[in-house]
């Protein structure tokens, strides 16, 4: 049973495919769906990187401060920096930039957090401008083989001195294919760049939050209050 559902899925994958192909090859014939072929490969390669990228800096961010509440109260800034330089994200960069200067004071400590942040951030959105720029020229490369496609069309009608529809019928279906093709594309290459705008715009917002946090534990230490309140299972537990 389950071998002949794959097999299914298989064979309708492959007759998808099939089709693909063969509508790509119809609407080539005057070059254009190339151009809109290479965008969106280039495309979903930054979008496939990006997401890596954004997966690996994303991490459990409040579990992080914890961490890192727990070690500037027991060990110290040391401790912290240390907890931040094991820890892979953009949020355990800043604090790391941030706890270096917190001996200078909190001023310092907050303009090291801020410049730190800002870079950062271009370090997320590296790639984005590529991706956003592959958006809008897809379009335009299919919107481009529209025109040959209309231009072949009435060259056809000029050559025949006749406007059959079997005359015209070629060069307008090659101007709708590009069509098709480059706004698939565009759509496609959109929703990827919309997930990571909205992955860039959390992460981004993760940081400025926890960085406050990260400035009022270093006011806390400074002055000598603890930073973690025990929970009542834990008063509870130590009585």
């Amino acid at each position: 049973m389950t071998s002949s559902i794959a097999l299914f899925f298989l064979q309708a994958d492959a007759g998808f495919f099939n089709i693909i192909v063969e509508k790509f090859n119809q609407g080539n014939e005057g070059g254009w769906m190339w151009p809109v072929l290479v965008t969106l490969i280039l495309g979903l390669a930054i979008f496939l990187e990006r997401i890596i990228t954004l997966n690996l800096a994303d991490i459990n961010t409040r579990k992080f401060i914890v961490n890192v509440q727990e070690a500037l109260q027991e060990g110290g800034i040391e401790a912290a920096e240390e907890l931040c330089a094991q820890t892979r994200g953009p949020v355990a960069s800043v604090f790391q930039a941030g706890l270096m200067r917190s001996e200078e004071g909190i001023d310092a400590a907050e303009k090291a957090i801020a410049a730190y942040g800002s870079i950062e951030m271009s370090f997320l959105e590296r790639g984005l401008v590529w991706l956003s720029l592959f958006i809008a020229i897809a379009p335009l490369f299919g919107f481009l083989g529209t025109v040959i496609g209309m231009i072949q069309a009435f060259d056809d009608i000029e050559a025949a001195a006749d406007i059959s529809p079997s005359i015209v019928a070629g060069g307008i279906k090659v101007a709708l294919l590009t069509t098709a093709g480059g706004l698939i594309a565009g759509i496609i290459l959109q929703i990827g760049y919309n997930y990571c705008v909205s992955k860039i715009d959390r992460l981004i917002a993760e940081m400025e939050e926890s960085s406050i946090t990260l400035i009022d534990s270093i006011i806390l230490l400074k002055e000598g209050k603890p930073l973690i309140t025990p929970s009542v299972d834990d008063s509870a537990d130590s009585e």
